[in-house]
């Protein structure tokens, strides 16, 4: 199918969702399969396409090696000794009955919590003082607070995208394929940070899954540059993982989009996929975003789609 439309001469943002090393084979410490493959049709896309894309916003996973979804945040209760393993379920009651605690020798930086009207009933969360946060207080309201959304229990990760690590950065051949298209286009690629905060999971580029700041509440920058500001006629969303950041991310997105103009909004199903064992969390999303009317489609058939 053609790759070209000059009928509209229709003009795209490229939203790119955590396309880093971590995530793909065969090394990273999350590696998602197929992951290799998605970035070479993801290249081959920016190369053939690169003027008609006008605009890249590329979201960066960017975590501290003590996050709350990494093993060293937490401990089990009995010893107080041994970290969960990768892929450890925590859910609520765990939490309450102690199964697994917050490392009491960890220094972690509770002032990630700034201002405390975000949490609600959260005077219960603080000391003696009125001002220090309580960790094992907060992780029971993290849980709950998380389970009552309905998307997922906490999942401990292999640790992951870690700042400054060579994981946390682009894989070389989407950067390669960016940096031609800004020498072609004089255009520079946005970059957009998720996930800092220690107290709390953030798959959606927009929003953290349970907002405890400022920080980690919508993005309603992004998203109102996304809707109103980008000259682009299409929004093309991929990345990695179709079950988690992706997933999330483009809902948060069409949450906020006009009904009118959803269709303009296109997942290329062919540049994501699932982790191992959310096989089905990936299906369900893509099934949600045809039943609104965002278009699922490969790569190559998007400019002959329209």
């Amino acid at each position: 199918m053609s790759t070209v439309d000059t009928k509209n001469n229709l003009k795209a943002t490229l939203l790119l969702i955590d396309v880093q090393k971590d995530f793909h084979v065969p090394d990273g410490s999350l590696a998602v399969p197929n992951s290799d493959k998605d970035a070479g049709r993801l290249v081959d896309f920016i190369r053939r396409n690169k003027h008609k894309i006008d605009r890249v916003v590329a979201t960066m996973d960017s975590h501290y090696k003590l996050h709350i979804a990494h093993p060293g945040f937490w401990v089990d209760g009995a010893t107080k000794t041994k970290h969960p393993d990768p892929f450890t379920l925590i859910s609520h009651k765990d939490v309450v009955d102690k199964k697994w605690i917050p490392d009491p020798s960890a220094k972690l930086d509770i002032d990630v919590v700034k201002d405390l009207s975000w949490l609600t009933g959260s005077a219960d969360l603080l000391g003696s003082d009125g001002k220090t946060l309580q960790l094992q207080k907060y992780v029971e309201y993290y849980t709950k607070s998380l389970e009552s959304k309905g998307r997922f229990v906490h999942t401990i990760w292999p640790e992951h995208c870690i700042i400054e690590s060579d994981g946390h950065t682009l894989v070389d051949k989407v950067r390669e394929a960016l940096e031609e298209w800004t020498e072609s286009t004089k255009n520079e690629v946005e970059y957009v940070r998720k996930g800092q905060n220690l107290l709390t999971e953030m798959f959606s580029a927009i929003a953290a899954e349970v907002p405890i700041s400022e920080d980690t509440a919508t993005n309603k920058e992004l998203i109102r540059s996304l809707k109103d500001d980008s000259p682009s006629n299409l929004l093309l969303v991929c990345g990695q993982a179709k079950s988690h950041c992706v997933n999330h991310t483009l809902r948060d997105i069409v949450a906020d989009w006009p009904k009118e103009r959803i269709s303009k909004i296109i997942l290329l199903n062919d540049c994501t996929s699932p982790v191992p064992g959310f096989e089905k969390e990936g299906e369900i999303f893509e099934s949600d975003m045809k039943k609104i009317g965002v278009q699922t489609i490969p790569a190559e058939q998007v400019w002959g789609f329209w």
